[in-house]
């Protein structure tokens, strides 16, 4: 793998801390089209901090045909992209030197194409922003024979589930086009504050989003003719009513609901927003949800946002057959659906 690099570097040479203390100009080859900005530098300026790569894309020093470029743009075949001179503190150096501690997270597919794994809450599925590793760092220094192991996607560190990491490039791509044509079936279980009206089944408002004053990124609804706004579809099912545990305040009287939350598009925060902006947020969810309710909730040990990515329908990237597959609720959610 490697784009075809130009303004001062050959076929054969990658960047690295050493090479990038000047401005460097990439060019995007079919091979890498399609895949994200990030990835695309993550994988090119080997040894870079992930926290440095996100930081020169979010200040725009990272210019894409000489535009501002965002982290989730796709590059395509023929892009220009201008990266700043890297230069790091001898403390990040420090860092970078260090790998991540190797590590199998549970398998619930896998063949020479791409495998599925459960990850658990609490782990960012990749390093960055403020987070030194991920799950995909770990998964490569556990695997170090693997000649490739790539994200297909994404799931907030604090949702749990379905995770896919693809083997090779030609399956990267093949399951990155079914997500972006969406046609795969994501289904996420979520517990929410109230009772959910049954007739209530679309939520269809576009999404924006904005940086709070220390960088952290955020999702709002927004109108329909807000140019900034993406289009964003969540279909919600009902699929249990639970009582309020004894404990809680009577405010929460009207208890919970279970609900079976499929994506139409993959948008940051879809859920938790669109969830949170119908009245009923996600409990446990520290930053669109009730937090007097979390306060509660984590006083009866329930500590942990309650998303979890529980069913995927995806068609095999090689052989052509579709796929379903299932994670179950970890112990601590299934907690809370038996009762507390």
């Amino acid at each position: 793998m490697g784009p075809d690099l130009s303004s001062g570097f050959s076929l054969n040479t990658k960047p690295t801390l050493q090479t990038a203390a000047a401005v460097q100009h990439l060019a995007v080859d079919e091979e890498s089209a399609g895949q994200r900005l990030d990835n695309f530098l993550i994988r090119v300026l080997k040894g870079v901090p992930k926290t440095h790569i996100y930081r020169i894309i979010r200040s725009g020093e990272v210019r894409r045909n000489k535009g501002r470029a965002s982290a989730d743009e796709r590059v395509e075949v023929g892009d220009v992209l201008r990266i700043p001179p890297i230069r790091l503190s001898e403390r990040a150096q420090e860092k970078s030197a260090h790998p991540a501690p190797a590590r199998e997270f549970p398998v619930l597919f896998e063949d020479e194409a791409f495998l599925a794994i459960d990850k658990p809450a609490g782990v960012a599925v990749h390093g960055g922003s403020g987070v030194s590793f991920g799950v995909i760092e770990q998964m490569r220094q556990a695997r170090p024979q693997a000649r490739l192991l790539e994200l297909v996607h994404r799931l907030d560190r604090e949702t749990s589930g379905i995770l896919l990491i693809a083997k090779k490039k030609s399956t990267l791509k093949a399951l990155q086009d079914q997500f972006r044509e969406r046609e795969t079936g994501k289904t996420y279980l979520a517990l929410v504050k109230g009772a959910w009206p049954v007739k209530l089944k679309v939520l269809d408002q576009p999404l924006h989003k904005y940086l709070l004053p220390d960088g952290e990124r955020r999702v709002r609804v927004t109108g329909k003719d807000d140019p900034d706004g993406m289009k964003s579809v969540t279909l919600v099912k009902v699929a249990q009513h639970l009582a309020a545990p004894s404990g809680l305040a009577t405010e929460y009287a009207a208890g919970f609901t279970l609900l079976e939350v499929t994506i139409k598009t993959g948008r940051t925060h879809q859920i938790r927003v669109h969830l949170a902006s119908a009245g009923y947020p996600i409990a446990g969810d520290d930053k669109y949800g009730d937090f007097e309710l979390n306060r509660q909730l984590a006083r009866l040990g329930c500590r942990r946002m309650f998303l979890h990515a529980w069913r995927l329908k995806l068609t095999h990237p090689v052989q052509g057959n579709a796929l379903e597959l299932h994670s179950e609720l970890p112990a601590e959610l299934q907690r809370w659906v038996n009762g507390f």
